[in-house]
């Protein structure tokens, strides 16, 4: 990694800004990525969107709240094209001037090394966040294998994505102690930081003394999407910083071989929290066996206003005025159709009704349930007089072989009609695009399969109508026909397919024809949904809750 900009960090470490009266507790939010901006690419998802939205709501609260997270030499991955446009892959290595570094070295041992660590700072005037530490394994002294942990987000090897948690996770704790910066809260946005709990076990050697320092925030859903590793295997990696594994059994709540992160960070945690409503009922239903556990509340996941919404959209929002809404959108669109001309030499029509579903890429999303009925999908892509356009955008996991060839079906697919596209490159700044260049959100989840979910909320902030099926966060957001459109929630034995039935129902009786005939009812709805999201699912509302719940 090239030297960036070198500065005299002091140590120790001061918060730059002074924090407002109700946010002086100190706290340290671990993450695996941050969505900060577009020209920092150390996120792959939702994850990384939720916890940059959070960041930056801390700095416009000014709460005394510092990230630390990583810094990926390749980022997540580069999605480019073979030759005949289906999506490839690539990893091209990042370079970033505008990170600081702090010149702080320090080694771990891990996988039978010992490991340097270096740490990299983000200052908060930079793009408008809470200030960022990130750490690499990039640096002098460490041999190939080493450096490599810090390479690739999500690493598909087991080994090193263990190593990345470690070094997240016992690095990230290490770190504030060269820092000398002792934060009143350590808080774990997932499990993947969760081995820092057990240096902290080593440092302060009594289980109180490290659960009144921990709070925890857990994304998974079900119980088996929750990471777990033989406990021995994650021993040998130095995963549990030399503790005995009698000590690490006792306190992390694991009976035999295998140890699960979650159940760790909830045994070890003096408070969790769920990321919506429904997601906490799942949960608290989900580890109600165990004993000994934090208390799971929720705190509904939200977006960041400042950065999310188009401020013409949103004077024209505060005035009510919906005829400025709708010709503001079609100016979006426009801008929206150059990328969709440029990448899929396709011209679309902004007076046209445009679906987007775009999000990462996942077989529990169903990104392709729109086309999973062919004959339904080909009539309601050849309607002239009622015409839609469709926009799919999304990343796959770069090994997800299933969500890859889902994705690469769709591409193929969208020869056949002028007025379906296939993105590459979903990162920030496609996201906002297609945001406000969407008419409908499609969503369409298993449901309570999706935590939370957060794409709709930036897509409602910028006058697009969410349709969905009822999961995560848009059970306390939506009112059929009101604000959005959705979906009944499918029961039985195959709900796939009564979703998709579902689905191309309220397409062709309910969403097409109110855009094409009563134009009047599709603006009060639009409307409707700017002001419902535009509180509730701020993420000044979740920083503020974040607060008063769980620190």
């Amino acid at each position: 990694m090239l030297p960036m900009s070198q500065s005299s960090f002091s140590i120790p470490y001061q918060h730059p800004f002074t924090p407002d009266n109700q946010y002086k507790k100190s706290v340290a939010y671990f993450s695996m990525e941050f969505a900060i901006d577009q020209a920092l690419k150390i996120y792959s998802g939702g994850l990384g969107f939720l916890a940059g939205s959070h960041m930056r709501s801390v700095y416009d609260l000014k709460q005394n709240v510092i990230g630390i997270g990583m810094l990926w030499k390749y980022g997540y991955y580069d999605q480019g094209r073979k030759k005949d446009g289906s999506m490839q892959p690539e990893f091209h290595e990042k370079m970033y001037s505008f990170l600081t570094d702090t010149g702080i070295r320090f080694q771990i041992p891990m996988m039978g090394k010992q490991v340097w660590i270096a740490a990299y700072y983000l200052a908060p005037d930079v793009f408008n966040s809470a200030p960022l530490f990130l750490l690499t394994t990039d640096t002098d002294g460490n041999d190939e294998t080493t450096r490599a942990i810090s390479y690739s987000l999500y690493d598909a090897d087991v080994s090193y994505k263990v190593a990345q948690c470690m070094v997240l996770g016992i690095g990230g704790t290490r770190l504030l102690e060269e820092l000398k910066y002792e934060p009143q809260v350590y808080h774990f946005n997932e499990a993947h930081a969760v081995s820092g709990i057990f240096h902290l076990f080593k440092k302060h050697k009594k289980i109180a003394e490290v659960k009144k320092r921990v709070v925890f925030t857990t994304h998974t859903p079900e119980e088996a999407g929750n990471e777990k590793h033989d406990i021995h295997f994650l021993e040998k990696l130095g995963f549990f910083s030399g503790l005995n594994l009698e000590t690490v059994r006792k306190i992390s709540g694991t009976k035999g071989e295998i140890f699960n992160h979650s159940l760790a960070a909830l045994s070890l945690s003096r408070k969790a929290n769920a990321v919506s409503k429904l997601h906490g009922e799942v949960s608290r239903q989900m580890w109600k066996a165990f004993p000994n556990l934090a208390p799971i509340d929720h705190i509904t996941n939200a977006q960041n206003n400042r950065y999310w919404v188009d401020p013409e959209l949103e004077q024209a929002r505060l005035a009510g005025d919906t005829e400025r809404i709708t010709s503001r959108k079609k100016e979006l669109k426009r801008l929206l159709f150059k990328t969709v001309a440029d990448q899929s030499g396709k011209l679309f029509d902004p007076e046209i009704l445009t679906i987007v579903w775009a999000r990462r890429f996942a077989a529990y999303k169903r990104p392709d349930m729109l086309a999973w009925d062919l004959e339904r999908f080909r009539k309601m892509m050849s309607d002239t007089e009622k015409p839609v356009q469709v926009i799919w955008a999304g990343k796959p996991y770069p090994k997800d072989e299933g969500a890859i060839n889902t994705f690469n079906h769709l591409f193929y697919l969208s020869h056949l009609f002028p007025n379906m596209a296939v993105l590459t490159g979903y990162e920030l700044g496609l996201s906002k695009l297609l945001k406000d260049g969407s008419d409908i959100w499609l969503n369409t989840p298993v449901v309570t399969r999706e935590a939370s979910g957060t794409s709709g909320m930036t897509a409602a902030m910028n006058a697009s109508l969410n349709l969905s099926t009822y999961d995560g966060w848009i059970c306390e957001f939506a009112r059929d026909g009101e604000n959005s459109f959705i979906l009944p929630v499918a029961t039985g034995e195959d709900i796939n397919k009564q979703d998709c039935d579902n689905l191309m129902e309220k397409l062709e009786t309910d969403v097409i024809p109110t855009y094409y005939t009563n134009q009047e009812k599709w603006k009060q709805m639009t409307l409707q949904s700017m002001n419902d999201v535009s509180v509730d699912f701020n993420s000044d509302r979740m920083a503020r809750e974040y607060y008063e719940k769980l620190y």
